[in-house]
């Protein structure tokens, strides 16, 4: 698909914009005032493919802890700020590799040229972030409600004031909880502004729910080419939003690598426990860098046939399954060596 060029930003050692990959972000839910716990996670996340962390700065000492955690780990940190202009100010003496703010609730105009002043000191990017949530009142006066139109109208209010600063090392978030709502208000600003555009869908909700929105959402949204960084906000385990992200860039056509794992739904037929095995099958794939398909089939009656567009695959049967390559099968295998003989065959692939 055609992506929208917008201007390149440099965040950490990262570049985004202009056609760059785009990034997958995620937020540490630590106290970021405890170091430890908090490098701990942002290190699991970048294990499992997070490329820029975003860290809640809301004391002093949140905002001094920023060196300590950017001394142990590999990328960029976003210091995510509210309300009080110097924590902004002190976690780009720290050392974040960009801010998130709100001009509108950061304090008058001095207090934002002060921010913005300390990021120009240091050249680092500001993430301008507008929620449905936090929608000025005479916008939600003038629009009858919450809508696309007053999200797009309050980011670039906002744009425009650091702009009048003289300062446009900026990225641009709007987002709602509304999927329809954050959809057009994407397509509408993309069409106003040329900043990279960090997307997501605002609490979309548990792993459940907010998996099925947020791939909805990001499918609208990515898929005319919009967006730069992205984010699936989940109510759980940060580490389920990368593994989403993941899934979602990769069936959009947008990232390659990453074992995609398919797997028939259960029926009369199968015979082994197929929910329990699927899952473990996404499980052990994680760690595994190729670019193929794993089939994971309930009988052995249409396993080999279903699984002929996959690269390799198992089927279960009574006490046993197959492991089948491009729809040939390769060996009977008893049910309870089939996980482990397929991470087997995946650790020594090789392309045919």
């Amino acid at each position: 698909m055609d992506r929208r060029k917008t201007k390149i930003i440099q965040i950490g050692n990262r570049f985004i914009g202009g056609g760059n990959t785009i990034l997958i972000q995620s937020m540490t839910n630590t106290k970021t005032e405890d170091v430890k716990s908090t490098v701990d996670q942002i290190q699991a996340l970048t294990a499992a493919g997070c490329e820029i962390i975003r860290c809640a700065v809301p004391t002093m000492e949140a905002a001094r802890a920023i060196g300590k955690i950017k001394k142990e780990i590999s990328i960029p940190l976003v210091a995510d700020i509210h309300f009080d202009y110097k924590l902004a100010i002190a976690a780009i003496e720290n050392g974040a590799d960009k801010i998130r703010i709100n001009p509108g609730n950061i304090g008058g105009k001095e207090k934002i040229k002060a921010v913005v002043n300390a990021a120009r000191e240091r050249g680092i990017p500001i993430r301008v972030g507008v929620n449905s949530g936090s929608l000025e009142k005479e916008l939600v006066e003038k629009y009858h409600g919450v809508t696309a139109e007053g999200l797009v109208e309050s980011a670039l209010d906002k744009v425009h004031i650091i702009e009048e600063l003289g300062y446009d090392n900026l990225v641009i978030s709007i987002k709602s909880s509304d999927v329809m709502m954050c959809a057009r208000a994407h397509e509408m600003i993309s069409r106003r502004t040329s900043y990279p555009l960090h997307v997501g869908i605002t609490e979309a909700g548990t792993l459940y729910s907010g998996n099925i929105k947020s791939a909805v959402g990001l499918a609208v949204i990515l898929y005319q080419g919009i967006g730069d960084t992205i984010r699936v906000s989940l109510t759980g385990d940060p580490l389920e939003e990368i593994k989403s992200a993941k899934c979602i860039l990769k069936t959009l056509g947008l990232r390659k690598g990453g074992v995609e794992v398919v797997s028939c739904p259960t029926c009369g037929r199968t015979q082994i426990d197929l929910i329990g095995l699927a899952n473990q099958v996404e499980d052990m794939v994680q760690d595994i860098p190729l670019d193929i398909k794993v089939a994971v089939m309930g009988c052995v009656v249409n396993g080999p046939g279903e699984a002929k567009e996959a690269d390799i695959g198992i089927a279960g049967g009574k006490g046993e399954g197959l492991l089948i390559k491009k729809g040939e099968i390769i060996r009977k295998v008893p049910e309870d060596k089939l996980l482990s003989a397929l991470r087997q065959e995946l650790i020594n692939w090789k392309d045919a």
